[in-house]
């Protein structure tokens, strides 16, 4: 079951482009029941793991623009540490609801702003000045929020290139695929020292995920890309919905607290 899914969250990342961690982390909360802080730890090292296949390739076709990778890392490392500590304070202090309530507001406001932005026109003739330098203080909330959700690095970091540089469409997919495996490389390292992993699930995911990536390569000139991608984007959207009525839920009807007290050690 896992080598499936783990198939199929790469074959859709192939086919529409959307991150690792915004589909991973719902599909193992919502469907396998995997605790959110495991589920953003392995959603990082998934994504990683994804995209160490991509970006040597961007690099051999010259699409990676250093000088920009350099402004964008610099705002986005410490982000993404913060955002790593900021779960683990949510985890130990036992906000799990908080959490979910979070985790879903986060996909649906990156769902939500990407099917906005697919039915926007953009002027392609019109001259973009480089104001690289400002990428490094916008990446710093893009990082907190790749350590906090695994979600968002790939659509927040594409609109801020798009926004910000002259980059071509090649060299802002190029730069963003290395900026989404820098970031998640490092929130992956910070997760598994602070053990929010599970390695057997995470291997399974990896090895489906290898040749779902294959097979979404080989497809990808075949299917097309817009519809797939916009119908993946609405479901993401009806997951985070999901994730904020549960959230919604359990703040409204909070478990009842045992009558009794429990004993942490027998009396003797």
């Amino acid at each position: 079951m896992h080598y499936i899914i783990g198939f199929f969250i790469a074959l859709f990342i192939a086919l529409t482009g959307v991150g690792a961690g915004t589909i991973t982390v719902p599909v193992l909360v919502l469907f396998l029941g995997v605790p959110a802080q495991i589920a953003v730890g392995i959603g990082l090292m998934f994504s990683t793991a994804v995209k160490l296949i991509l970006v040597p390739a961007q690099i051999a076709r010259r699409n990676l623009v250093w000088r920009t990778l350099g402004f964008m890392i610099l705002g986005g490392a410490p982000g993404v540490l913060i955002g790593s500590l900021f779960l683990k304070h949510l985890v130990t202090s036992g906000s799990q609801n908080l959490l979910n309530a979070l985790l879903g507001f986060i996909l649906v406001t990156t769902a939500g702003s990407q099917i906005i932005l697919a039915f926007r026109k953009r002027n392609e003739s019109k001259e973009r000045r480089d104001r690289s330098p400002l990428l490094a203080w916008l990446m710093f909330p893009v990082g907190a929020e790749v350590g906090f959700s695994s979600a968002g690095a790939g659509a927040l970091g594409s609109a801020a290139l798009l926004s910000l540089t002259p980059l071509s469409p090649a060299q802002v997919v190029g730069t963003d695929i290395a900026f989404g495996f820098l970031v998640s490389l490092i929130g992956s390292g910070a997760h598994w020292f602070s053990h929010a992993s599970n390695p057997e699930l995470l291997i399974h995911l990896i090895i489906g995920g290898v040749v779902g990536a294959l097979c979404g390569t080989f497809l990808s000139t075949r299917i097309p890309r817009r519809p797939l991608r916009f119908a993946l984007l609405v479901w993401l959207l009806i997951l985070g919905g999901q994730f904020l009525y549960k959230s919604y839920g359990v703040w409204k009807n909070p478990p009842a607290k045992s009558a009794v007290p429990t004993l942490s050690t027998p009396q003797k």
